[in-house]
């Protein structure tokens, strides 16, 4: 055991470089596959501990206020109702913010749906204005404790009391509105009633909620949501960076097993000599593959270590979303089995990747084998007869002979020298593909982390095109507006037009349908009219032109197990609706949930209907802001200007992350370098006799070694290209069909950001090899005999 240590220890000596670079890799990945766990724990458990605490219902149905509701306590599989209670769409201002938002009168705290305070208190009747808000609709208001809230247009106050957490689908600007408590004679005038129903299977939702639909009637129902979709809303974008976190951290996890295995096997050609001398005065075999599997085990047990203390003390306190989602992770109970299971797994992992070279190390013999030597134009000293044999089966199949695997030159490289290509280019790249099952070995564990940083370099890119070409993914309008009764419609459209930056005003409707089976509801809207119809970004199929046709979201075709050129039915309110889908658009709205329309086809099926949104187009250059202040003040009142929410506003953070997978993914692709050169290295040992011998100088020897680094490189930058771009693109559109949005939004690197980084790859491969290998051709003469013996 001593010779053991003291053997470890001059190792560690010799290459504490290589020793330093697997210790961080190793803390980086397990890291980053930390730092996955917490933000999976964070996307669900909050939403699930509001539900949890609030005892919430599974289906909440809005309805006219006409409706039975009582009816629905009795069905199969409900448990227990909250409400029902009526409610009022209205507008809320406070501190020059405005809010759509539905105020819900409930008499006292309910048993379900009982939504957990933050601040303040709940409703009081001492207090008969004062409101609960819900905290996103508090945080889009600035309102605290205290504040007063306004009603544009009449001269009611509400005064804010408290602050909830909600589990029910979260307040959007101009999509969905904010919740807000009230007692029932805060709520004069309801336009309808809101019902929660708590199950005892969850399973059974869309069962349930068919089942309540034919009880109460198509047409008094006004829209449904369920406890899926609360809870897909609430994930969201934190889901989507654990997603990439988990997906890279893992990628990196086997390329840094590959990168040790190739080490160890690279250090075992290099130390034949010291192995057979170790196996000579006494080490077993196991003995060799324990020394190799102990002392990688101790630096990934380092590395991983020194990322879990990291993680667990210092994650709360990084900024933005990452802090806050550690903080929560290390308040859930599996907090501490993910900190010990997820670093344990990537030791246990790469010391599975490294017993597979140590236990090559431990077959070396006592006595080396030299290699065989070729003679000069004939076949290998040495050959069996298996090869003769198979040489004469290559020949009766008609095959041409096989490349020697003594590094005899090729016809090509003769050819080459023949042409008066420098022959330190032509060696060079002989030598980097002299020996294909190593060299291909290399190339593929070298190609690994550049192809991760391919795709990487893809995700950033997409993000980067949700900002500067909103509308290539289905955002081509900037700001929503909505108008209340006091503007007409012709009214609305002249002072939008009449500003000078705006370069169109598209009317149209949105309103919830339900579904055929009646299980769920979706957005319906019409956009546009023949004339001036809207311009959806379409991923499939065509615009819709003519009467009926309609353009959907992937979500809502997945939703309704439809396709491109199929009929769809719905209804609205009592009215059904039928839509022929002529194409498949880009919706990052609602999940993808939307089917969209011209509203001249809505008004041929409704000649009442008058548009209660306007999206609107600005000029280039036109600051969204500015529009919006003008707007309002023109307005008076009456309107209530949004800007239009982008998906990518949430993953900002996924750029730091990108960033920090790629410094990672490279440090790993180093140490695979630096393997890769420390074996080309000690490999140009027993040629550099032979070299010198027909006249290279130190010089063109130094530059084989760099050509044929290079050359490897410039093979795995290729390889990483070819088979990362469609990687990519694959995996960023399958999320996008996961989410609702659709496949069609990927965005790979351009040729101008690829074309540096490859050659940066190659001339960094080359630079590193250049000093190793100008201090192998300037080696004595005794020294080289001494290696190559």
């Amino acid at each position: 055991m001593r010779a053991t240590l003291r053997w470890a220890h001059s190792d560690l000596r010799t290459h504490r470089g290589e020793a330093l670079f697997l210790v961080l890799a190793t803390a980086g990945i397990v890291a980053s596959l930390l730092l996955a766990t917490a933000l999976f724990g964070y996307a669900t458990n909050p939403w699930q501990r509001v539900f949890t605490q609030s005892h919430g219902a599974h289906v909440w149905l809005h309805t006219d206020s006409a409706a039975d509701t009582g009816k629905l306590a009795g069905l199969d599989g409900v448990d227990s109702v909250a409400g029902p209670y009526p409610t009022a769409a209205t507008t809320v201002s406070s501190r020059g913010s405005r809010a759509a938002v539905e105020l819900r009168g409930t008499p006292e705290r309910p048993s379900v749906g009982s939504p957990p305070v933050v601040s303040g208190h709940w409703l009081d009747p001492a207090t008969p204005n004062g409101v609960v808000l819900e905290t996103r609709l508090a945080r889009a208001l600035l309102a605290e404790p205290g504040d007063t809230l306004t009603v544009p247009g009449t001269a009611r106050e509400l005064t804010v009391v408290g602050l909830a957490d909600s589990a029910e689908p979260r307040y959007r600007p101009g999509e969905q509105p904010g919740l807000v408590w009230a007692l029932p004679s805060a709520v004069p005038d309801p336009g309808g009633q809101v019902i929660g129903l708590r199950l005892t299977d969850p399973g059974d939702t869309s069962y349930v909620v068919q089942r309540a639909v034919t009880v109460l009637g198509a047409g008094a129902i006004g829209e449904v949501s369920t406890w899926q979709q609360a809870r897909a809303e609430a994930q969201g974008d934190n889901r989507l960076l654990g997603q990439v976190l988990g997906l890279f951290g893992l990628g990196a996890l086997v390329a840094a097993g590959l990168a040790v295995h190739g080490a160890i096997s690279t250090r075992i050609r290099g130390h034949l000599r010291d192995l057979s001398v170790l196996k000579a005065i006494g080490f077993t075999p196991g003995q060799v593959v324990r020394v190799f599997l102990l002392q990688h085990l101790a630096y990934a047990l380092l590395g991983a270590v020194a990322a879990a203390a990291l993680a667990e003390a210092l994650g709360s306190r990084l900024p933005g979303r990452f802090g806050d989602a550690v903080g929560v992770w290390q308040g859930l109970p599996g907090h501490t089995v993910a900190l010990v299971v997820v670093p344990v797994g990537a030791v246990l992992f790469i010391g599975a990747t490294t017993g597979l070279a140590a236990w090559r190390a431990g077959r070396v013999p006592p006595v080396p084998v030299p290699r065989p030597a070729a003679a000069l134009g004939g076949r290998p000293a040495g050959a069996t007869g298996r090869s003769r044999r198979a040489g004469g089966l290559r020949r009766v199949l008609g095959l041409p002979p096989a490349a020697p695997h003594t590094g005899q030159l090729s016809g090509l490289a003769r050819r080459a020298l023949g042409l008066r290509i420098p022959p330190a280019l032509v060696l060079g790249w002989h030598k980097a593909f002299t020996r294909r099952p190593r060299s291909l070995a290399t190339v593929a564990r070298l190609t690994l982390p550049l192809l991760l940083i391919v795709v990487a370099m893809s995700a950033w890119t997409t993000i980067d095109r949700f900002h500067s070409e909103p509308e290539q993914i289905g955002l081509p309008t900037t700001l929503s507006v909505r108008a209340d009764s006091g503007l007409g419609e012709r009214q609305t459209r002249t002072l939008l037009e009449h500003d000078p930056q705006v370069a169109a005003a598209y009317p149209g409707v949105e309103t919830a349908a339900l579904v055929p089976g009646q299980t769920a509801t979706i957005a319906l809207r019409g956009l546009g009219t023949h004339h001036d119809p809207y311009p959806y970004t379409l991923a499939e199929g065509r615009a819709a032109r003519g009467a009926d046709e309609a353009v959907a979201g992937q979500g809502l075709l997945d939703l309704l197990d439809v396709r491109v050129g199929d009929w769809v039915r719905m209804t609205v309110g009592d009215q059904p609706q039928i839509l022929h889908i002529v194409g498949r658009s880009i919706e990052p709205e609602n999940a993808g949930r939307v089917i969209s329309t011209s509203l001249d086809t809505l008004r041929a099926n409704d000649p009442g209907l008058r548009p209660t949104l306007y999206e609107l187009r600005l000029d280039p250059g036109a600051a969204p802001g500015e529009v919006a202040d003008r707007l309002a003040t023109a307005g008076r009142g009456h309107l209530d200007v949004h800007t239009v929410a982008n998906p990518a506003d949430g993953l900002s953070p996924l750029r730091a992350v990108v960033a920090g997978l790629i410094a990672v993914l490279a440090l790993i692709g180093l140490i695979e370098l630096l393997t890769a050169i420390g074996g080309a290295v000690r490999e140009g040992e027993r040629d550099l006799l032979a070299l010198k011998a027909i006249g290279l100088s130190p010089r063109q020897i130094t530059a084989i070694t760099v050509t044929a680094t290079g050359c490897t490189a410039l093979a795995a930058v290729l390889a990483a290209t070819a088979l990362g771009l469609p990687l990519a693109h694959w995996l960023i559109d399958a999320q996008g069909r996961s989410s609702g949005i659709g496949a069609g939004i990927a965005q790979g690197p351009s040729a101008l950001l690829m074309l540096p980084l490859g050659a940066a790859a190659v001339l960094c491969a080359a630079a590193l090899a250049a000093l190793p290998a100008a201090r192998a051709a300037r080696r004595r003469l005794a020294d080289t005999l001494s290696a190559v013996a």
